[in-house]
């Protein structure tokens, strides 16, 4: 899966462990969910980390929702939920990883 490079620009809040938001381990790095998207350090400034891409995840037989154990994370016009290092979201009769 890849990201987009987008710079979110004009961003002052530094993010970190005791910023109040959401960290959501993703790959390589922490992204931080902040106002229903999520945020990524990146060379000095934050980038808004995205997928580029519709990535089924195959063989997903848990299914996510209040009390699944999972912690849920507001992704735009959805949830997401962090499972096992990356973020599901409900997608047509299925689970996207994000």
């Amino acid at each position: 899966m890849t990201t987009l490079h987008q710079e979110h620009t004009a961003h002052e809040h530094t993010h970190g462990p005791d910023c109040g938001h959401p960290e959501v381990p993703h790959g390589d790095h922490v992204d931080y969910a902040h106002d229903g998207h999520l945020h990524r350090a990146h060379s000095g400034h934050w980038d808004e980390c995205e997928p580029a891409a519709h990535t089924a995840h195959a063989s997903h037989e848990h299914q996510h929702g209040e009390g699944c154990g999972h912690t849920r994370v507001r992704h735009g016009d959805h949830d997401d939920y962090l499972h096992d290092g990356h973020r599901h979201a409900a997608h047509e009769g299925h689970w996207d990883d994000h």
